[in-house]
């Protein structure tokens, strides 16, 4: 099954526990935490998700564009995330280790991204310990970009080596995805797809949720 997982970047936040609520027939709740250091802008922190816990019942997928994700797993765990996701670009593999086996000590899943210019084989030091690889698909850093289909490569890749060694692991694309990139995305093997304005932006959000799943025209 094809799972789908909004961003609440592009949610109105003035009216954001009404925007999630928006998207209730989602899979996850997918969170951007940037640091301004480690891409170039700042989001949102602890407390909004602390705040949007009680909100949603769905799974909150937090990714981390941070520098040393180590030093705040445990902190966004405790707030309500289910799912933390870290960049392998952002510490040394022995500390993003570290991160993983600390999310995981708090009873949480953890997960590992990479940026468009990183190779697959990136992952492979983390692939059999972690629940989700996501592959961006857009620079991180803001919403709206144009998606890369030369990501697609990536993740057909990341495929064959989740199927070979850790076939549990979700396989997550983030960046762009619309209508018309969802199906590259799921034939190229993405279980997980996050997306932003192409949901918020949509006159009707659960037929669009639907539609990127595959299950409508």
């Amino acid at each position: 099954m094809i799972k789908i997982a909004p961003s609440i970047l592009s949610a109105d936040f003035a009216n954001l526990g009404r925007d999630i609520q928006r998207v209730s027939t989602a899979d996850y709740i997918h969170v951007d935490i940037m640091d301004g250091v480690f891409v170039p802008n700042i989001s949102i922190g602890l407390p909004v998700v602390r705040s949007i816990r009680p909100v949603t019942a769905l799974p909150l997928d937090v990714h981390l564009m941070i520098v040393e994700p180590a030093r705040y797993v445990e902190q966004f765990c405790d707030a309500g995330a289910d799912l933390v996701t870290v960049h392998v670009e952002a510490d040394t593999e022995e500390n993003i280790h570290a991160a993983i086996d600390r999310i995981h000590a708090r009873g949480k899943r953890a997960g590992v991204v990479l940026k468009p210019k990183t190779p697959a084989e990136a992952a492979l030091p983390f692939l059999e310990k972690v629940e989700l690889i996501l592959v961006m698909t857009v620079e991180p850093g803001f919403g709206g970009q144009s998606f890369m289909a030369d990501q697609m490569e990536k993740v057909s890749a990341l495929r064959a080596l989740i199927d070979e060694k850790n076939p549990a692991c979700e396989l997550e694309v983030d960046g762009g995805v619309a209508p018309d990139t969802c199906g590259a995305c799921i034939a190229a093997g993405a279980n997980v797809l996050v997306a932003g304005s192409a949901v918020y932006g949509a006159a009707d959000i659960p037929a669009r949720i639907a539609q990127l799943r595959g299950e409508t025209p």
